[in-house]
């Protein structure tokens, strides 16, 4: 790993007034580049050949007179793939640029988390020692960390044989790399079913399956909530929830748009929904259950800064369930930019507008946190 020592060092060679926002251009991009421009800072949108548009074209930054009037992305770097920019010669051009580079879940998903952690000599903003807890099956992935926080997150089911109520099975989707196989059952002979018929299917992998966690399903929807932690902060809190967004998900909800009677007259290849993520939606939660959503937050950063060499800094997502008591239970932990922060580009979202009194996505917390830095001297202690 990387030593913050060796990263700062290497920041303290970068011109402060100089200071750029790099990020792979996907996932949160968008937001992350409309958060900089909003808070002055230029943007560099590192992308791959084939997907290059968005970013390149259709968000491109117009600028008179320095003045920004339109879009957001002031270069768009190309490469054949994402993974380039681990190249030592990029690397460069990255740190020349006085690039502070924010990861998200495309840069760990496309780039290997070793280069990140050991070969990958560009401040980023956040925690890089935290970037490999999102591997499930990791010996310290976040369920670890929920663990030893004492946080709430859905019971393991061991073994298929026990499952007696309804479950979860999360695995890899086999054709799409990056995405889910999850499906549902309640009971084994369901599993059983199901499984089969999705490995005929080609959607799942028997490899896949014999890694796969179970978990019993928590009746209730689902809330990702948004947070942010400022080391920084000398005034107020340090934590914020900026916002809360929960998912679309192909074709699951598809499915539930169906009539019952329609749905159980599928054919088999349309029977069991998948649960692709392909957009976001805005959500708030009710006031008394907001406190509730601080300290599952409080207790999650308490437990980084315990258990690692440095905690989470900048933004973090716990995706949460609530029950029928109106109990959370964390399914998963993204700590970096979550994926829903789009919801709330430029409008910014009620949390963060009422905490910050003007409009404040997530991509518009991060640079203002590295403006605040510059400001008081403190980029070192915002950075690995």
């Amino acid at each position: 790993m990387i030593s913050r020592k060796e990263i700062q060092e290497i920041l303290d060679e970068y011109d402060p007034k100089e200071i750029k926002i790099g990020v792979i251009a996907s996932h949160s991009a968008l937001d992350v580049c409309d958060g900089a421009v909003e808070e002055g800072f230029g943007t560099i949108a590192v992308c791959q050949r084939g997907r290059e548009k968005t970013y390149a074209e259709y968000f491109k930054a117009i600028r008179e007179n320095g003045k920004l009037i339109r879009g957001c992305i002031d270069e768009a770097w190309i490469f054949d793939r994402f993974s380039e920019i681990l190249k030592d010669e990029n690397q460069k051009k990255l740190r020349d640029n006085n690039v502070i580079f924010v990861p998200n879940r495309s840069f760990t998903s496309y780039c290997s988390i070793d280069e990140i952690e050991n070969n990958f000599f560009v401040p980023m903003f956040g925690s890089r020692i935290l970037l490999r807890t999102e591997e499930r099956g990791e010996k310290q992935d976040y369920y670890w960390l929920l663990e030893k926080a004492g946080l709430p997150f859905p019971e393991k089911v061991e073994n298929p044989e026990d499952i007696d109520e309804l479950c979860i099975v999360k695995l890899h989707h086999a054709v799409k790399k990056l995405e889910r196989g999850f499906f549902t059952c309640s009971s084994y002979k369901e599993y059983k079913e199901k499984s089969e018929k999705l490995l005929r299917q080609g959607v799942i992998t028997k490899e896949d399956l014999e890694k796969a966690r179970i978990e019993r399903y928590i009746i209730g929807p689902v809330f990702n909530l948004d947070f942010f932690y400022s080391p920084i902060e000398e005034k107020g809190s340090k934590l914020e929830l900026l916002g809360i967004d929960w998912r679309f998900e192909t074709s699951l909800d598809g499915h539930v748009r169906l009539p019952a009677q329609q749905q159980l007259s599928l054919p088999e290849h349309q029977i069991i929904p998948e649960y692709t993520v392909c957009g976001h939606n805005s959500a708030t939660l009710r006031e008394s259950l907001l406190e509730k959503a601080f300290k599952l937050g409080e207790t999650f950063v308490k437990a980084t800064w315990e258990y690692y060499d440095y905690g989470i800094i900048g933004p973090f997502c716990l995706q949460t369930c609530v029950d029928k008591d109106l109990n959370f239970y964390i399914y998963d932990v993204a700590p970096r930019v979550g994926g829903g922060t789009n919801v709330h580009m430029s409008v910014g979202h009620p949390y963060g507008n009422t905490l910050w009194r003007k409009p404040m996505s997530t991509g518009r917390r991060i640079a203002m946190e590295i403006r605040r830095a510059i400001e008081m001297d403190k980029v070192r202690e915002i950075v690995s």
